[in-house]
């Protein structure tokens, strides 16, 4: 059996539904990242939305990470009440009741409709999530994981169909880990993580949501990571409706260089569309080509993000998503950053992530152009 098969398999045996409660963070959602004992960071982290720790006092690794949209809380009230409130919302997640029990399944090549599912023990994902949120804009994906979740490398949480918080591709998906969660190296991940003791996202990793350790320590290592609360915070709203436009191509060293002015003997083009729609849609189409590689991605745009702002309150970087057309079966993710004329220092990164895949840091396009345009 063919991946991509397997994917439409997997959508065919499971399709829950659910009738529960709207799962509160409480003071919680402005964090994008919350511990308990300590939080760290390696590498040039941007963290969009506040960053705390409580009732430990240690934050470390700010710099060289970046917080915009909100600030530093190391052991302070905020934080003390962020905690309290984490604390209810794991336990009301807990408290769900479980419409499918995926004990010893993958995560990976499933495409799941609205509901709470969970695991007895352990929750593993390799490869591509999809979550179907069949146009309701209120859906809900609750994963209940009796002890630890970790994603492989280079794997995705993607989301479709979300209808009105289309551009906030984690608003509405909580993950409760029973012990520790460990985010693999280039995951492109969607959600709130609330880990009962520590949570480790590991180097390239993308966070469109939250990730909050209740008893332990969460440990960074050059990340994105947005907060994405349910309410639709977090998504296209931050910056305002915003389309995003661009042609050209980067650079394409071998192996990748994180450096925003990395050069290299071959090179990637691009050219993408993305824009919200009517009702909260979102629409577009992005193509790239590796032409060392050989490696061609052609897919609809499914969700927009504004994960920073210049202090006027302008879009600097924007995210948008979506999943590759025909096969491979593959999910992408590409950062963009409108630097102004005449373009020549608009960076762009992406990440693809599937049966085929590739990781290129955001860095300084060799030619071309990235517009955004507000609506």
């Amino acid at each position: 059996m063919t991946r991509l098969a397997g994917i439409v398999l997997a959508s065919t045996l499971v399709n829950a539904t659910a009738a529960f409660a709207q799962p509160q963070l409480g003071s919680a959602q402005t964090f994008a990242v919350l511990g308990s004992s300590t939080v760290t960071n390696t590498g040039p982290t941007l963290v969009t939305g506040d960053v705390g720790v409580s009732p430990g006092t240690a934050i470390t690794g700010f710099p060289p990470g970046m917080v915009t949209g909100g600030s530093l809380h190391p052991g302070d009230a905020v934080a003390a009440q962020a905690h309290s409130d984490a604390v209810i919302a794991y336990a009301a997640l807990v408290a769900l009741p479980c419409d499918v029990n995926l004990s010893g399944t993958d995560l990976g090549g499933l495409i799941l409709a609205p509901g709470v599912y969970c695991f007895n023990s352990s929750a593993q994902l390799t490869g591509i999530l999809t979550l179907n949120a069949q146009g309701n804009p209120n859906a809900l994906f609750v994963f209940q994981i009796g002890s630890t979740l970790t994603t492989a490398t280079n794997s995705a949480v993607v989301t479709i169909n979300t209808g009105q918080n289309a551009g906030c591709v984690g608003g509405n998906v909580f993950w409760q880990v029973g012990s520790s969660a460990t985010l693999g190296t280039d995951t492109q991940f969607a959600g709130h993580v609330l880990a009962l003791i520590s949570a480790t996202v590991t180097a390239g990793v993308r966070v469109s949501g939250s990730v909050m350790a209740l008893t332990g320590a969460v440990t960074m290592d050059t990340n994105l990571i947005a907060t994405c609360n349910a309410d639709g915070g977090g998504s296209v709203p931050r910056g305002g409706a915003i389309k995003v436009t661009g042609g050209g191509q980067i650079p394409v060293p071998d192996p990748d260089n994180a450096a925003a002015d990395a050069t290299g003997t071959g090179m990637a083009t691009f050219g993408f569309n993305a824009q919200p729609g009517k009702g909260g849609t979102v629409s577009g189409q992005f193509n790239y080509v590796n032409h060392v590689t050989g490696l061609h991605v052609n897919g609809a745009v499914t969700a927009i993000e504004v994960i920073a702002v210049y202090a006027d309150g302008s879009p600097r970087t924007v995210r948008f998503s979506g999943v590759c057309g025909g096969a491979p079966a593959c999910a992408f993710s590409v950062l963009v950053e409108d630097r102004g004329e005449p373009g020549t220092a608009d960076r762009l990164g992406v990440t693809i992530v599937g049966d085929d895949s590739e990781s290129r840091s955001l860095r300084v396009i060799a030619r071309g152009n990235i517009q955004f345009h507000k609506k």
